[in-house]
């Protein structure tokens, strides 16, 4: 059991437990000794839910990745490959067998797509003649992944590009299969509320899964009240944003995978007396991010500003613990104190990794560029000077800074005023393809056809309107002690949290005209109960929604809807579940087009 995962309302070990299931009985099938052929990309996330102790158990020797040619020698009786169901993948698949065929004894090849079977690619290892070779061509239905007690992602990392440039719905029916797979283990959710055009499309797909499976009533208590579905296009602002929370900071400059980030590993060397730093190491440093952790739970959600004097507290009540040796006389009492040594230890190894990351952190949240480009976000956002070409992105692409960075910029400026004038927008593409290469004109193209960045349409801007009336800009931020979500963005708050917030209290009749000058349809849906699973309240007792983001959603969004979770007189608690989990940066560039 995973610790982490039961904290919450909603206990997602259950769901953690249900795809370890699936697997060992999958790996059972296969009897005798195994080698896995994975699929890289799947690496991380099954890491999430089966350590190696698990499949080693099942007789699982040799792991491996997969890589054209010939597969590495292993005695072995079966090779399995683990795979997302990509053409591209399915021709290095053929080789790998193909090299196997022509080595010696027969092998037991199976295939496992991950998360749906793909007649497409039965069909290309058909024409590739290597079909007939797989014993079991089975699907593995990992849509959601648990990645904490209150968060779950489906980390596929195409979903926004295809749902809204290619106009594929793929990940949208996995979305759909996985809200089923919840319902499935949690009970139905008795209320669907929404926004955006995919939002309606899951809602549709899930009515009629639910239509379909009518013969097995669900008989489970149901344990969330609403599900939100969410349009990351519904809010493209929130993300181009700079993240200020602690964890949000980290995505942001480091990049979070997996719930693990790599980072320099300098600043963790033990440092001893006399060393003159020959022997740094220079392997990175990896470590895990999750609630597990005491310390990393209290503060991930916190502004950075406010995460300095938190370490600091945390440092003098651990120096202080560990002065308690002297005053331990009696055995009984050294006894207490050995046995809570281990603990102690930890949280003093924990508060030492964090201090180190923070100092990494201030190193860059202090420099000048850091201070310059935070300045001019925040102007856009609230509204200053959107309208014409700003001189610091001028500077940005003169000199030449990374192109992401250029373009998170121009696509907030855009957003923040409804689209840009047509001779802005034109100075600001002609400048990006003289300076960076005229490849990118089909990454401007997708950020165009997103609606990142687009010429204003009526020459109206709706922004104000928008930002006024879900009083997404507050002046007065406390960064230390917050009172309302804005703290994470240190003015800015979530657009897409906000309407979370206002549809829990006092509802979206409310924000009417506001809703209708955002894309897409919005709509509530309610699903029937059976008889004896109606859901009386008590009172005091907290609402649970589940708020899915379709297309991605930031760790920052995450921190402002934990925030809301935990207020006194909140009355919702949220569970969060999304396509993946991006920043900025990443989110960008999977809508860049790689130039051949």
């Amino acid at each position: 059991m995973a610790a982490h995962l039961s904290y919450g309302r909603v206990n997602l070990n259950v769901l953690r437990e249900a795809v370890r299931r699936e697997l060992r009985e999958f790996l059972d099938k296969c009897a005798g000794s195994k080698a896995i052929v994975w699929d890289e990309y799947l690496t991380g996330p099954f890491g999430l839910i089966a350590q190696y102790s698990l499949l080693k158990e099942h007789e699982v020797e040799k792991m491996f990745t997969l890589k054209g040619s010939r597969l590495p020698a292993a005695d072995v009786k079966n090779i399995i490959f683990f795979v997302r169901p990509r053409l591209e993948l399915m021709d290095i698949i053929a080789e790998n067998v193909l090299s196997e065929d022509r080595r010696g004894p027969a092998r037991d090849f199976h295939i496992l797509f991950v998360p749906r079977r793909s007649l497409l690619c039965e069909q290309r290892l058909k024409d590739l003649g290597v079909l007939g070779s797989f014993i079991h061509r089975e699907e593995y239905s990992l849509d959601l992944i648990p990645f904490d007690g209150d968060l779950l992602s489906m980390e596929s990392e195409g979903a926004f590009k295809e749902c809204y440039l290619e106009g594929d719905q793929t990940s949208l029916y996995h979305a759909a299969k996985g809200l089923m797979t919840l319902q499935a283990l949690y009970g139905t959710i008795p209320q669907i509320f929404g926004k955006g055009e995919c939002a309606r499309q899951v809602a549709n797909m899930m009515i009629r899964m639910k239509r379909e499976f009518t013969g097995s009533q669900n008989s489970i208590f149901p344990v969330f009240d609403n599900l939100l579905l969410l349009d990351r296009n519904v809010d493209l602002l929130t993300p181009l944003a700079t993240q200020l929370t602690y964890e949000g900071l980290i995505d942001e400059i480091y990049g979070i995978q997996n719930s693990y980030v790599k980072l320099p590993p300098e600043k963790f060397a033990p440092k001893k007396q006399g060393d003159s730093g020959k022997d740094l190491p220079t392997e990175a440093k990896k470590l895990q991010l999750n609630s597990a952790e005491e310390l990393y739970a209290e503060i991930r959600d916190k502004n950075f500003n406010a995460v300095g004097s938190v370490l600091s507290k945390k440092a003098k009540i651990i120096s202080a613990a560990f002065e308690e040796r002297h005053n331990a006389k009696t055995v009984g009492e050294i006894k207490q104190f050995v046995s809570q040594l281990p603990h102690m230890q930890a949280a003093r190894g924990s508060l030492a990794n964090h201090t180190s990351i923070a100092e990494l952190i201030k190193d860059i949240t202090t420099s000048e560029d850091f201070f310059d480009k935070l300045t001019v976000e925040q102007e856009f956002m609230s509204g200053i000077d959107t309208d014409k070409v700003n001189n610091y992105i001028e500077d940005c692409i003169a000199q030449k800074h990374p192109l992401i960075k250029v373009l998170r910029l121009v696509c907030l400026q855009s957003v923040c005023n409804s689209g840009l004038k047509q001779k802005v927008l034109d100075y600001y593409k002609r400048e990006i393809l003289q300076t960076y290469g005229y490849e990118h004109i089909l990454t401007l193209h997708n950020l165009e056809k997103a609606g990142l960045l687009k010429p204003q349409m009526g020459g109206r801007n709706n922004y104000p309107t928008i930002r006024k009336t879900l009083r997404l800009w507050m002046d007065d931020v406390n960064e230390q002690n917050p009172t309302d979500i804005s703290y994470v963005y240190s003015g800015y708050a979530p657009l897409s949290v906000r309407l979370a917030q206002l549809l829990s209290r006092p509802g979206w009749r409310s924000i009417e005209e506001v809703l209708r000058i955002l894309p897409g349809p919005h709509f509530e849906e309610r699903q029937p109960l059976p008889t004896g699973l109606q859901k009386k309240r008590q009172p005091g007792e907290n609402r649970v929604t589940l708020i899915f983001f379709l297309g991605g959603v930031t760790f920052a969004e995450i921190a402002a809807l934990r925030f809301l979770s935990q207020l006194e007189d909140g009355g919702t608690e949220y569970v969060i579940a999304t396509t993946k989990l991006i920043n900025g940066a990443s989110w960008i560039e999977a809508l860049m087009e790689k130039p051949f």
